[in-house]
């Protein structure tokens, strides 16, 4: 016993870096924290070691999923809660299905075994590059679901949204503004020059702008991951329109003014430092009514189009969904419904929050990969009629 305890805290400073690989802020001083607390506490079950070093490590809600990922999956492999405490892994059934990956699951797996693979050993075949032979690395990563991405391929998708071709729908506006070609007399210009002896006709033209931009985006534990990288497109879109943003889980925060923030890090962490409620339950009719009742009038003029970022899993029953969703579907010009579950090829609009909220969208679309966002950005651009929502509830039999 006395072996293992000597290597609890060199067993706790490979685990602080696992968790840093991951993307936590943990430093030195956490882990002799975490080790002071370990032997000041003591521990009897597993549960109990969880605890005292997610006390420790875990500062913000939005980390507790990687956290716990990191524990199952380092404790686990190394053994070392086993033999302190007498407990058992489970194994794997030799015959059971392989698992889709949980969110996070992959860059979580990067963190740990990254630099753990002997000399001497010949690496394992890839299953990803086997399967895709004929796909180069940028069309695999197009099409890689944002949960399953490791921390490489997060980074390099965040580069790929800055870069992304962002809508060209500017629109003509009631403004006018001077303009040499303009087809508009400018009477006031005019007779302004005329009083210097000036007799040449001033003109104008209408302004054109892209209509504003009002999302509001599901922080839910089940949209955490997805919304964090759909933040990054909408911080690219802001560049060039006026773009106001609403994080809703049990409560709705506008975090329009921390996503001006000219760097999109920068701007997320304040985002973060903001919300209360991040990977928390989802209220999506107590939010939408927050949202109508305080924020429409003031964000919803100038013909904006709205972006309802929710897998539409309501968690407090859907009494007064419809109708909140249809005062917002009222309030805008155009109402689209961006949601992940559509990922799946069998997804069927089967839920309660679904038949309360499609018929009142003007478009339904998935939202989950570097391709779904460029087929938003080119939606956004094209005034065509997209496919009616409702055909989703016919296919379920509404």
């Amino acid at each position: 016993m006395s072996d293992n305890q000597g290597a609890l805290p060199e067993n706790i400073l490979h685990f602080a870096r696992a968790l840093r690989d991951a993307g936590l802020p943990v430093g030195p001083g956490g882990v002799l924290d975490a080790v002071a607390a370990i032997e000041a506490t003591g521990f009897g079950e597993k549960q109990d070691f969880r605890a005292a070093l997610h006390a420790v490590f875990v500062k913000k809600h939005e980390h507790t999923l990687l956290f716990d990922q990191v524990f199952d999956i380092y404790w686990k492999r190394k053994g070392f809660l086993e033999k302190l405490i007498a407990m058992m892994s489970p194994q794997a059934r030799p015959d059971a299905k392989p698992k889709k990956a949980d969110a996070g699951a992959t860059r979580v797996a990067d963190a740990l075994f990254k630099n753990s693979a002997r000399q001497d050993e010949k690496p394992k075949p890839s299953l990803d590059l086997d399967a895709r032979l004929t796909m180069s690395a940028a069309e695999i990563l197009q099409n890689r679901d944002f949960a399953q991405m490791s921390a490489d391929e997060i980074a390099r998708a965040r580069a790929l949204i800055a870069r992304l071709a962002m809508p060209n729908d500017r629109r003509a506006t009631r403004r006018y503004a001077p303009s040499r070609s303009g087809a508009r007399v400018d009477p006031r210009r005019s007779f302004r020059g005329s009083l210097r002896g000036v007799i040449d006709l001033e003109f104008r033209a209408r302004v054109h702008r892209p209509p504003p931009v009002v999302a509001l985006c599901d922080i839910s534990g089940s949209m955490a991951e997805y919304t964090r990288l759909f933040l990054h497109f909408l911080h690219a879109l802001g560049e060039n329109r006026r773009v106001s943003t609403f994080l809703f889980g049990t409560r709705l925060t506008n975090v329009t003014r921390a996503m001006r923030r000219r760097d999109p890090d920068d701007a997320l962490a304040h985002c973060s430092a903001e919300v209360k409620d991040w990977s928390g339950g989802t209220r999506i009719s107590a939010s939408l009514h927050a949202f109508n009742h305080d924020w429409s009038r003031r964000v919803l003029g100038q013909g904006a189009i709205v972006l309802l970022f929710t897998d539409g899993l309501e968690r407090d029953g859907i009494e007064g969904l419809a109708g909140e969703m249809q005062r917002l579907h009222m309030s805008c010009r155009r109402l689209i419904w961006l949601n992940p579950l559509l990922r799946f090829d069998g997804f069927s609009a089967k839920a309660q929050g679904f038949r309360a909220m499609l018929p009142h969208v003007d478009e339904f679309r998935p939202i989950h990969s570097l391709a779904s966002m460029a087929e938003l950005a080119r939606a956004l651009s094209d005034a065509a009629a997209a496919a009616d929502p409702r055909a989703w509830l016919k296919a379920a039999g509404y």
